[in-house]
C-alpha cells in the first residue's frame, strides 16, 4: 500500500497594485536600469501602500483566492502556517491575522521565521501534519512586506526587494504524488552578513537604534552571494542525488528569486537547462518567503500531473532548504 503523501492541491498569489520600476529608483538613488538588470535580473517590484497595511493583508488575499479557486470553505481548514520575515506585529502572529481576515476560525495557526527559506521550512512542517493523518487540509503561506524594512537611500539593497504573498493548500495524496522529500539547514554564523539588527530583544527600538538605521535590512552582498551560490546549489544537488534524479528527470527548478546569477549557478550545478527554471524575479524582485509560491502561481498553467519539481531557497540566518515535489494535478 502506498503511504499517503502531502500534496499541493492548489496555489494562489497576491501582489500589490503599485509598481516600483527601475526608472523610479533612478530618481531616488544613484543607480540605473542597466546596472540593476545586469546584476540582479530585476526590472520592477510591487509595493504595498496604505496606512496600517502589513504582510497579513497580502497573505489574506492569497488565502481567500486559494479557498475560492479550490472550492474550499474556511471551515474545512485544519491548520495555517505563515512564513514571514516581516510580521505585522511582534504578537499576535501574522498567521492569526490572516485567519481572521479570511474567515478561518478556531484552528491552530502560527508563524515561521527562516528568512527567504521560510516557505520551504513551513512546507516541511505542514507536510508532517498531513502525512501523519493529524489534519486533512493545511494552508502554507509565504508573505512579506519587505518595503517596510528597506532603506530607500541605500542603493545596494533598495533595488532588490518587493512585497507579495503566495499560498498553497496541502492535502493527502494516495497516488504517489506530492512532497516526496525535504531538506532544511541553517548556520547562525551567517548573522554578520545578512540581518536586521534592530527591533528584537537584543536591540529594542530606541532613538539610537533608529538613528543608526538598525531597523533596515543589512546585506554584505559579496559574502551573501558566495554562500548562496554554494549552499543553494549544493542542497538542490543533494536532494536530487538522494532521490536518484538527474537533470533530465526534472521538469522544473523552482528557485528562490533573489538574484538571476544565483539561480543560473544552481541550475548549472543540477544539470537543468534555463528553459526548465521558473523565473519571475524581473517583475516581482525578491519577495523573501513569497517567491516560491508566487513562482508556482505564475507557472501553474504549465505544470502537469506527475511533473518532478525541485524547490530550493537560501536566506538570512543563514538558512537554506530544498524540496522534491511530484506535482499532483
Amino acid at each position: 500500500m502506498t503511504q499517503s503523501k502531502a500534496a499541493i492541491t492548489g496555489v494562489h498569489g497576491y501582489v500589490p497594485e503599485y509598481i516600483l520600476d527601475n526608472a523610479e529608483l533612478e530618481r531616488m538613488v544613484e543607480t540605473n536600469d542597466e546596472w540593476i538588470v545586469s546584476r540582479t535580473g530585476i526590472k520592477e517590484r510591487h509595493i504595498l501602500k496604505g496606512e496600517g497595511k502589513g504582510s497579513s493583508h497580502m497573505g489574506a488575499e492569497a488565502v481567500k483566492g486559494l479557498l475560492d479557486k479550490t472550492n474550499t470553505s474556511p471551515e474545512e481548514i485544519d491548520l495555517l502556517i505563515c512564513a514571514t520575515t516581516t510580521p505585522d506585529f511582534v504578537f499576535p502572529c501574522t498567521a492569526n491575522l490572516i485567519c481572521d481576515m479570511a474567515g478561518i476560525r478556531n484552528i491552530g495557526s502560527f508563524d515561521v521565521q527562516a528568512a527567504c527559506s521560510g516557505f520551504l521550512y513551513a512546507l516541511t512542517m505542514g507536510t508532517q501534519f498531513i502525512e501523519t493523518g493529524k489534519y486533512k487540509k493545511v494552508i502554507v503561506v509565504g508573505a512579506d512586506k519587505m518595503s517596510a524594512i528597506v532603506d530607500y537611500t541605500d542603493r545596494t539593497t533598495c533595488v532588490l526587494f518587493g512585497d507579495g504573498a503566495g499560498a498553497v493548500l496541502l492535502e493527502a495524496n494516495e497516488e504517489g504524488n506530492g512532497i516526496l522529500d525535504t531538506i532544511i539547514r541553517s548556520d547562525g554564523a551567517g548573522l554578520p552578513y545578512l540581518n536586521q539588527k534592530g527591533g528584537g530583544s537584543r536591540y529594542p527600538p530606541t532613538h539610537e537604534t533608529i538613528d543608526k538605521g538598525m531597523h533596515y535590512v543589512f546585506q554584505d552582498g559579496p559574502q551573501v552571494f558566495k554562500f548562496a551560490v554554494k549552499n543553494m546549489a549544493d542542497i538542490s544537488a543533494e536532494i536530487m542525488e538522494r532521490n536518484s534524479l538527474v537533470g533530465d528527470d526534472v521538469a522544473w527548478l523552482v528557485p528562490h528569486q533573489a538574484n538571476k546569477r544565483i539561480i543560473e549557478a544552481t541550475a548549472n550545478r543540477m544539470g537543468v537547462g534555463m528553459d526548465k527554471v521558473m523565473m519571475n524575479i524581473h517583475k516581482y524582485g525578491n519577495t523573501t518567503a513569497a517567491t516560491i509560491p508566487l513562482c508556482l502561481w505564475d507557472y501553474e498553467s504549465q505544470l502537469k500531473k506527475g511533473d518532478n519539481l525541485i524547490l530550493a531557497a537560501f536566506g538570512g540566518g543563514f538558512t537554506w532548504a530544498s524540496a522534491y515535489v511530484k506535482w499532483a494535478y
